[in-house]
């Protein structure tokens, strides 16, 4: 009795039946490669967003613009890798901009008035933010308050502490040791003047970027952020997870701190009035989910440079501040929109 080897159908059957349960539409598959890479959709809008300023403004592409444009976004392009980590994680931080200015008084005015060196400063800057990263974390993962009332809380108490420690005073840069503004010098590439604060902006946005990648850590905090429970049932500290989060988030908020003072050359406490939606706003452009577990911080600083084009672009343009912020606004509910319609991808 001779047996029979069962034999596999060709290969071409084989394609023509994937084919056949491939049901997608040519939309279902662009969605499906957004979902795969969030950065894709941000970096269209942006040089669809360069090509069009650069054609209706001829100043917008000089040199002298595009310095102003990354000088502007270091600040909000800082404070935005701190947000990026928070919303991966699913949560929300409100009180970034004011725990930037909190921190950037702590290191001016210890430096100016109390006669504190320059790296012991920005020591204490940095303890400041770590301090309030810690205060946002243990109230989300002790006493588990949701983040966005957690930081709106937390926002109230920052502003009212940074009042009460200043006195509401500005202290100037000529009055800090030249350290502190140093963020704040310039330096020439092709004709485009980049500061320090850029490139520490940089510097962070790699670091940061090959922490989410290559570390156990960086997978945690995806995981955290996709799914909770399953992230605990697979072995992971979810609260180890979401407070390392704050506690990072409030070290490079105080990073910016620095950057900030370079910027303005002074440590202000009414400086950094929209950056809390800012930094959410870049985020949101950039393409990370505000349902957490899917983003990435290069795609973040696309939505921070989206931000300061759109706002440079459209006051060459002419157009009042309001309209500048209109826009910003129309951005992210677009940006949302996009992400719910992503976030419906078929696996």
């Amino acid at each position: 009795m001779s047996s029979t080897t069962p034999t596999s159908p060709p290969t071409s059957a084989l394609d023509l039946a994937s084919e056949f349960l491939d049901r997608r539409t040519p939309l279902d598959r662009i969605r499906g490669v957004l979902h795969r890479f969030p950065a894709i959709s941000p970096a269209v809008v942006l040089v669809i967003a360069v090509i069009v300023f650069g054609l209706l403004n001829d100043r917008f592409l000089a040199p002298a613009n595009l310095s102003l444009i990354t000088q502007q976004v270091a600040v909000v392009g800082t404070l935005a890798i701190a947000q990026t980590l928070i919303i991966l994680t699913a949560g929300i931080d409100l009180s970034v901009g004011a725990v930037m200015v909190l921190t950037s008084m702590v290191i001016g005015q210890t430096a100016a008035d109390n006669g504190v060196p320059a790296v012991l400063a920005l020591l204490l800057g940095l303890i400041v933010g770590l301090a309030a990263g810690a205060f946002n974390g243990v109230l989300v993962t002790r006493l588990k308050l949701p983040p966005f009332i957690v930081t709106l809380g937390t926002l109230n108490i920052f502003v009212a502490l940074t009042l009460l420690y200043s006195g509401g005073a500005t202290v100037r840069g000529t009055d800090m040791p030249p350290l502190l503004p140093w963020t704040g010098t310039t330096f020439d590439v092709a004709g485009v003047r980049i500061s320090f604060g850029v490139v520490i902006m940089l510097v962070l946005y790699v670091i940061i970027a090959l922490i989410l990648a290559k570390t156990a850590w960086g997978r945690h905090v995806y995981a955290v952020g996709d799914d909770k429970e399953a992230a605990r049932l697979a072995g992971i500290s979810v609260n180890r997870v979401l407070l390392s989060v704050y506690l990072a988030a409030g070290a490079i908020i105080a990073v910016g701190a620095w950057i900030q003072i370079g910027r303005s050359n002074a440590a202000s406490p009414n400086a950094g009035v929209d950056l809390n939606l800012d930094s959410i706003t870049a985020v949101v452009i950039g393409g990370t989910s505000l349902f957490g577990g899917r983003g990435t911080v290069w795609g973040t600083l696309l939505g921070a440079l989206i931000v300061g084009v759109f706002r440079n672009g459209l006051s060459l343009a002419g157009l009042d501040v309001l309209y500048q912020t209109l826009a910003v606004g129309i951005l992210v509910i677009v940006a949302v929109a996009v992400d719910q319609w992503i976030r419906k991808v078929r696996k």
